[in-house]
């Protein structure tokens, strides 16, 4: 076994702080399914607030979250956009068509953002032959575009359009306090404009469990019951709600710091003599790494840095995605970077 590990597989390994433990251990609980849980209500009406919504549902997942908001905006039989690199079209094992029934198209993005004038060329007229389109999924930030960052602006221009053809829009936003801070805007701005938001607080915010799901008193009733339908009544959720409250009080301000760190990972990596890397034009806390140019796959990437105690996922065929974390500090980056260098040195 290597001496020492570098997990930048992703920000979902991130563990409870010290302050999460506490919360944990004190919080005050009830059973969650009867609303009696004073402390994820605390948790969902905070979260709430941080995105300008009037209301939030606490679940289990950030997949179960998507699902149940795609089910909430549509009927079984409609269609639903996505971007044609998105999270819930490539990555949530098809449950808007498995279990939400829904049609799908997709539209190319640049760095995973796409336009009003896209959408509006996409939105195909009254026939019976084509299934009803009644939803658009955006995802800020994305996931397999380096992490890139809508503007809010951007996200206007498109909801303005969707809204227009009386079409919702749902915001995958499992990292959007990222997107927040990169940019330096309130996750508020990025959710304005949208029907519902999901977003993470187990990836880098650290809590070990959960998502939120915000939008309307409406929209949130009917996630709500779709949650139990999924699966996702939770009883003394309490103990876990609560390192989400620490996670929105006390985390959001040093996710910077894993953007910094990505982008010193990027930039020491293509340093060196056949990795190139990809940050998205406004970064924040993944890079693409891509090995094509030695020959080699995602999978031998993954056994040669596997050896040195570095880990990643594979994104084939020959490049891997790294994500940054608060257990990855600067000197870690450093490590990788020498290491590597060392390593193509004597392949």
């Amino acid at each position: 076994m290597p001496d020492r590990v570098v997990d930048l597989r992703s920000d979902t390994i991130t563990r409870p702080t010290e302050q999460m433990w506490e919360a944990m251990r004190r919080a005050d609980v009830g059973d969650d399914v009867y609303g009696e849980d004073p402390t994820v209500r605390r948790l969902e009406e905070l979260a709430a607030a941080k995105v300008g919504m009037a209301a939030a549902v606490y679940v289990p997942t950030g997949t179960m979250g998507n699902t149940a908001a795609l089910m909430a905006h549509t009927h079984a039989g409609e269609e639903v956009i996505f971007e044609a690199l998105a999270h819930m079209y490539n990555w949530e094992a098809g449950g808007y068509a498995s279990l939400a029934g829904l049609a799908s198209r997709c539209i190319p993005g640049q760095d995973g953002v796409i336009t009003g004038a896209q959408l509006e060329e996409a939105i195909r007229g009254d026939d019976p032959h084509f299934p009803e389109l009644s939803l658009v999924c955006l995802e800020n930030t994305h996931n397999n575009a380096a992490g890139s960052c809508w503007l809010p602006e951007e996200m206007a221009d498109v909801c303005q359009v969707a809204h227009r053809h009386g079409l919702k829009v749902h915001l995958d936003g499992a990292r959007i306090f990222n997107a927040a801070v990169a940019t330096g805007r309130d996750a508020s701005e990025f959710a304005r404009h949208v029907d519902s938001v999901m977003f993470c607080i187990s990836k880098g915010l650290s809590a070990p469990v959960g998502s939120l799901v915000c939008g309307s008193a409406a929209v949130i009733d009917r996630v709500r019951r779709l949650r139990k339908r999924l699966g996702g009544g939770m009883r003394q959720a309490g103990v876990v709600a609560a390192a989400g409250i620490v996670a929105l009080e006390a985390m959001v301000d040093r996710l910077g710091e894993d953007h910094a760190n990505a982008r010193a990972l990027s930039e020491g990596l293509a340093a060196i003599d056949g990795f190139r890397t990809t940050l998205a034009p406004r970064p924040t806390n993944i890079a693409m790494v891509h090995v094509g140019d030695l020959d080699w796959t995602s999978d031998e990437l993954i056994e040669r840095w596997g050896a040195l105690g570095i880990r990643c996922n594979a994104r084939p065929p020959s490049s891997v995605r790294v994500v940054t974390n608060r257990h990855v500090t600067a000197d870690d980056i450093a490590y990788v970077v020498e290491a590597t260098r060392d390593m193509v040195a004597a392949a």
